[in-house]
């Protein structure tokens, strides 16, 4: 009978392994999936979390001696990438007819549409409402 307690023990310990297993090869899977699913918001995650670690640590003189070069042809690099990836989107919304001054007409479009239908409701509850009182005389 002593041994009991110690059977039920490593039985608690063999599930408990089990499960740490089913989960790491389920958080496996999931994780195969995304990259799969998403690459570059894998790329994107990845290197947000690196630079976020990256601000995190302290640097020494002679690492910021170093890298200032480095980032601030990193900054220009990406500021010139926004930019291209701006101007691209923007001439082809241009090409489909969505831009500002089109924004524009049409709000001004649906304003307009509004206003003509209150105008309308407005003139048949006027309507409506001096019939039903000609015909209760």
């Amino acid at each position: 009978m002593t041994d009991a307690p110690s059977d039920t023990h490593h039985g608690k310990l063999r599930d408990g392994i089990d499960n740490a297993r089913d989960t790491a090869r389920s958080a496996a899977r999931r994780t195969a999936e995304t990259i799969e699913t998403n690459p570059v918001g894998v790329i994107v995650g990845g290197l947000a979390l690196g630079a976020l670690a990256a601000a995190c640590l302290p640097r020494s003189k002679r690492e910021k001696d170093l890298l200032a070069p480095v980032g601030k042809r990193v900054s220009a690099a990406a500021a010139a990438a926004f930019a291209a990836a701006k101007e691209a989107g923007k001439s082809e919304l241009d090409s489909l007819g969505i831009n500002r001054d089109a924004a524009k007409d049409q709000a001004k479009s649906l304003f307009d549409g509004l206003v003509k239908a209150a105008g309308s409701a407005s003139n048949a509850a006027v309507k409506a409402g001096k019939e039903e009182a000609g015909s209760q005389r």
